[in-house]
């Protein structure tokens, strides 16, 4: 289904399930099918509630350079296009900044918060810019691999090739103007104050191999999030794929707690 956001930008969204609603939130140039692993263990349990965030996937593709509250925003949409009032939500990257913002200014609406493989404030300018302009200059394709080599360990690059066939489909299938745009986002994101105003239950997850967010973000979200647990898996950026089973197991412990 698409849903319409109060500015007008068409989102797709797929609800699958009964249950206590729970809300995704896929990475910077993903899709919605990143979760698919945790659809498949959680449908039965839950109401599973995924979309694809502004400028990916199946959703429009704005031109101008997005903002954190802006996917907020979005997030807040989906859950009142579906008739959701309050939902736990999980998060992982971009999505887990989604989340923190929504975790500060949206309290009532969120049950439960999991923001994995993610920063408060992830710099400087100068690396987002750089990609800005290689995904300008030579498409998605001109990234994709350096990419993956930071999303997945080695081990798990050799050991499961159609695992990382299937993410690389995905940043290839981004649109560069709505990839561009969500880079801008996290450019400019610096949520760190917002941070001790989150007061919902938090579970941060953190990849010990992570490159792109690594584990210091996760101990400073944990840190200054009031109450905040932290979970450490062995596993890279996307550690909901890397260790499938792992992270679906901290999810629903915490979620069920």
């Amino acid at each position: 289904m698409n849903i319409t956001t109060d500015d007008g930008l068409q989102l797709h969204v797929q609800v699958e399930g009964d249950g206590p609603a729970l809300l995704f939130s896929n990475s910077l140039g993903t899709a919605l099918a990143m979760w698919d692993a945790q659809l498949a263990a959680l449908t039965g349990r839950y109401r599973i509630i995924r979309y694809d965030s502004r400028g990916h996937g199946r959703s429009g593709v704005p031109t101008a350079p997005y903002q954190i509250e802006r996917l907020g925003r979005d997030a807040l949409a989906v859950l009142d296009a579906v008739g959701v009032e309050r939902a736990s939500f999980c998060g992982l990257s971009m999505g887990g900044m989604v989340g923190q913002w929504l975790g500060a200014n949206a309290p009532t609406r969120i049950q439960k918060l999991v923001i994995a493989n993610t920063a408060a404030e992830l710099g400087p300018p100068a690396n987002w810019d750089a990609r800005i302009d290689a995904v300008r200059a030579g498409g998605m394709i001109a990234i994709t691999e350096t990419v993956l080599e930071r999303w997945f360990t080695a081990g798990f690059r050799t050991a499961q090739p159609d695992a990382v066939a299937k993410v690389r489909s995905m940043l290839h299938a981004t649109d560069p103007t709505g990839y561009c745009g969500s880079c801008a986002a996290i450019r400019d994101m610096n949520q760190r104050a917002l941070l001790p105003t989150i007061t919902v239950p938090t579970l941060v997850i953190g990849g010990a191999f992570d490159p792109a967010t690594p584990p210091a973000h996760a101990e400073e979200l944990a840190q200054n999030i009031p109450g905040a647990q932290l979970v450490m898996l062995d596993a890279a950026h996307l550690s909901n794929i890397e260790r499938t089973a792992d992270f679906n197991a901290a999810l629903t412990r915490f979620l069920e707690a």
